[in-house]
């Protein structure tokens, strides 16, 4: 079997910018970079009569940080920026993202997905003098994530049976 390398842009995000109305908008208009960090929480033990450690994963904590230039006519931009105007804290900043795999083969029911609820953090506006406003955001992934497909014609999400 022949390996190939994936490039980035066949692993995107789909943001719902009408929470509870899956009005999915593709993250991408003015993001040059967008990086799923797991954050494991991972515990440690060694035992008196052992020479070596014992590691067990407990739990994940995804985060994912996006770097974004303001761009007047993005939905996404127009979201964050709604959000960061009101200062959206608790259920306000809630929504939900689905991540495709294009990499991977496409089925009847679309690309292969996940589905996350998640809470969105706006963690600056501005930047320097003579340059472009740059809006940094999180993606706070909260709970376990729904498996499934995305069809990237209709915009819509399909758990797996």
């Amino acid at each position: 079997m022949t390996s190939t390398t994936v490039p980035r842009s066949k692993y995107r995000s789909y943001i719902d910018i009408d929470p509870g109305y899956e009005d999915w908008t593709l993250i991408g208009e003015g993001v040059n970079e967008s990086v799923m960090e797991m954050n494991p929480n991972v515990t440690n033990e060694q035992y008196i009569h052992e020479d070596a450690g014992n590691a067990e994963v407990e739990s994940y904590a995804p985060t994912q940080p996006v770097q974004m230039v303001a761009k007047n006519g993005d939905e996404v931009f127009e979201f964050v920026e709604d959000l960061r105007r009101n200062q959206s804290v608790l259920d306000d900043a809630h929504t939900q993202v689905v991540n495709v795999f294009y990499y991977e083969d496409e089925a009847a029911d679309g690309y292969p997905a996940t589905l996350h609820d998640v809470a969105i953090a706006v963690e600056s506006m501005g930047g320097p003098g003579g340059s472009k406003i740059e809006i940094p955001w999180t993606i706070h992934y909260r709970g376990d994530p729904t498996q499934g497909y995305f069809d990237i014609d209709t915009l819509t999400f399909t758990e797996a049976s």
